[in-house]
């Protein structure tokens, strides 16, 4: 395991002195310090000490343990934008390639909101009206009821026991658009969706639009019925702090602030911590991928209320809670045994978070 301090222990009586009075003002005000952004073409990324931030460095090496025991690659914490935390695990590098599974369907939801933006769809209209009717093979009338936002929410009313497979003869009707919400792979149609209605192939367009602007890596690659995102962990770590800043990079308004902050609300009231695609910590109950089980109580019990995450299959995960200033990268391979999103990885994880930095 190979642990990264932004700063060595032998300055942390200095720098705890020298900042305790600002800290004080800065840890009850989010507006006394403006969001740091590292530089599009440059491995400089500032760092915060935990001394700094009254955070127990004790309580952070029972964290990294913890990570490490349960195969993770990596994970980073960021506060305000600068690197507190980052650490590698099992011969991963700061510039090794890792999957974001489906915490990456939030790029998609991202890069949806700027297309809207530039007048290129409208999440109201009709998923047929970008890519052509018989994209499923319901009726054509059920077909017509599922727009942009059911995709987006996944109330498709698409069978999702059929699998993942998104051709048209796997696409059937089981409710009517808006009456079901389920885990479905049909949100990859959007990208079609933005594919035809820019002129551009996803990726280009992706690039473009987002990637580029917030000075990420990685790639798309197609993986059987998956379209999935590859990076390292500081690319995952932009597009968190994007989100974090209301989807603003220094000066400019790259996802529109209002269409994110429908996607990190509630989406529809059939599950409550569901947004567009992101998952909603703090709501009195929630559904998961493959159930129609609506659970009572919150997603992630130890978790700030007002997190919102991007949660991949073998927990991959994006955490952002605005009102600790924290966004929260964890990459790596299943920590027990495989799932879609959610597990008790979540909760656990979290415990030790707070115990550091609380």
């Amino acid at each position: 395991m190979r642990i990264s301090f932004p700063y060595l222990l032998m300055f942390s009586l200095l720098l705890f002195s020298c900042s305790s009075d600002d800290n004080a003002s800065d840890n009850n005000n989010p507006q006394s310090e403006g969001i740091y952004f590292p530089p599009l073409a440059s491995d400089i990324w500032e760092t915060k000490s935990l001394e700094e931030l009254n955070w127990d460095t004790n309580e952070l090496l029972e964290l990294l343990d913890y990570l490490e025991i349960n195969n993770s690659k990596s994970f980073m914490v960021l506060h305000n934008g600068k690197i507190v935390v980052e650490s590698y695990f099992d011969g991963h590098t700061n510039t090794s390639p890792w999957y974001w599974a489906s915490a990456g369907k939030t790029l998609t939801t991202s890069v949806t909101g700027i297309a809207q933006d530039e007048g290129l769809l409208d999440i109201n209209d009709k998923v047929s009206d970008y890519i052509g009717t018989g994209w499923t093979s319901t009726p054509l009338e059920k077909e017509d009821l599922i727009t942009c936002g059911n995709l987006l929410t996944m109330t498709s009313g698409l069978d999702d026991s059929l699998g993942d497979n998104v051709s048209s003869s796997n696409l059937q009707y089981i409710a009517d658009a808006g009456e079901r919400w389920a885990y479905h792979n049909v949100y990859v149609k959007l990208q079609d969706v933005i594919a035809s209605a820019s002129g551009q192939n996803w990726s280009s367009y992706f690039n473009t639009k987002l990637k580029d602007r917030i000075g990420m890596s990685g790639a798309w690659i197609q993986n059987g019925d998956f379209s999935v995102y590859w990076s390292n962990t500081r690319s995952m770590a932009r597009f968190g702090l994007l989100t974090y800043a209301n989807g603003k990079w220094q000066n400019e308004q790259i996802i529109p602030e209002a269409f994110l902050n429908d996607a990190v609300n509630t989406s529809q009231n059939l599950n409550e911590a569901y947004g567009y695609m992101w998952w909603l910590n703090g709501k009195s109950s929630f559904r998961l991928p493959q159930t129609q089980i609506q659970f009572s109580g919150e997603l992630i019990p130890e978790a700030p209320a007002d997190m919102y995450s991007a949660l991949g299959k073998n927990d991959q995960k994006i955490y952002i809670s605005p009102s600790n200033k924290l966004v929260v990268i964890r990459m790596g391979s299943a920590t027990d045994s495989e799932n879609l999103a959610l597990s008790d990885f979540d909760n656990q994880l979290w415990f030790r978070i707070n115990a550091m930095i609380n």
